[in-house]
């Protein structure tokens, strides 16, 4: 469904990726690990047209689309909950949500789904979105990029800053969305919860990979070696 080949990145004159070769298949949950400044948010970046890519070297259902706008990516499928959840502070929690309905994409998400999903979210519907608590705020971003009704659901360091029993909550939602299809990435830190919710994972260093494996395969020694290089 996603794949890249040989992807490269740059900010400017300084290399972030190199070479970076990866596929997803339809209904898979997918999991990038590595430490901090892996690569793995311009990975993601690259995907949706926020860093520029040529345009071969990522491909959604066989067709070129690195380089294109990220308005054209999200039309064509891929959605992306990005780090730091990046709200609208003016948009109250619905205007938000709304913002995701903008690609009028078809398909089964809508405001009532989304309330369904995460009810608290209907509670606090009229409040400023970030007036929320951040695990609340975690919920509204997945919430928009949902509404944009993706194939492919990207999601960028879901758990970082949350208490644990708020990523719990979190992270539970997502068989919800496998259930109906829908394939997801997910960029996390944590290594045993992207080994737990994935069924294949890829360990990114200094913009590599460094390891690509059935998620329950694995070993810590494998998982270790690939994160920190010894």
């Amino acid at each position: 469904m996603l794949a890249t080949q040989g992807l490269q990145a740059f900010y400017g004159d300084a290399q972030a990726l190199f070479g970076i070769d990866f596929t997803l298949a339809p209904g898979e949950v997918v999991a990038v690990i590595g430490a901090n400044g892996a690569g793995k948010s311009t990975f993601l970046k690259c995907l949706t047209g926020l860093v520029k890519a040529p345009r071969d070297a990522v491909r959604f259902r066989g067709e070129g689309i690195g380089g294109l706008p990220p308005g054209e990516i999200v039309r064509r499928g891929v959605g992306m909950v990005p780090e730091g959840r990046r709200l609208f502070p003016s948009l109250s929690v619905e205007e938000n949500l709304l913002v995701g309905a903008s690609a009028r994409r078809p398909g089964p998400w809508n405001l009532r789904r989304i309330y369904q999903l995460f009810p608290v979210l209907q509670e606090k519907r009229r409040n400023p979105g970030t007036a929320l608590s951040g695990g609340q705020q975690q919920m509204v971003a997945i919430g928009r990029a949902l509404m944009a009704n993706p194939e492919v659901l990207l999601c960028d360091e879901l758990s970082l800053g949350l208490a644990p029993i708020v990523i719990q909550e979190i992270y539970r939602a997502l068989p919800r969305l496998t259930q109906e299809g829908m394939t997801v990435v997910i960029v996390e830190q944590d290594v045993q919860t992207a080994q737990r919710v994935s069924q294949r994972l890829y360990c990114f260093q200094e913009g590599r990979v460094s390891l690509a494996a059935a998620s329950t395969q694995v070993t810590r020694e494998q998982v270790s070696r690939a994160y920190f290089g010894v």
